[in-house]
């Protein structure tokens, strides 16, 4: 099977939500996607990313070019039970799997997709780019 080119095993991590979260403020540049089922939001070398907790705990991910608004997603942690991190589909990303369970069904409510894996290192602030 090496000689495939498949890959032999897929290691999933599992964190809290909250933990996630908090590694990725220090690393929301590294971001290269992000969305739900409904709607992806997609990277590219004009634009930034910015992660906003507002007053009534809602959590906001925006992704902008210099100060226009390009898209936004809308993060409720409260429903999200875990998330799951694995390698993804293409060379030296990882896929991150915000995952809501309920009595009926399990389901990824939200995902991004990272050009690193999980870690607990923080980019330096200096990496991020400001207006």
């Amino acid at each position: 099977m090496g000689s495939s080119g498949k890959r032999l095993a897929t290691v999933t991590t599992t964190l809290t939500f909250e933990k996630f979260w908090q590694w990725l403020g220090g690393h929301a540049n590294c971001i290269l996607r992000a969305g739900t089922p409904e709607a992806v939001l997609l990277d590219h070398e004009d634009f930034h990313w910015t992660l906003v907790t507002e007053a009534d705990g809602t959590l906001v991910v925006q992704l902008s070019r210099a100060k226009e608004l390009v898209g936004e997603l809308v993060v409720f942690p409260s429903e999200i039970a875990y998330v799951q991190a694995e390698a993804g589909e293409a060379e030296g990303e990882w896929l991150f799997e915000c995952v809501v369970e309920n009595e009926k069904a399990r389901e990824v409510a939200y995902h991004f997709v990272m050009a690193h894996e999980y870690d607990d290192a923080e980019h330096r602030r200096e990496e991020k780019w400001t207006h």
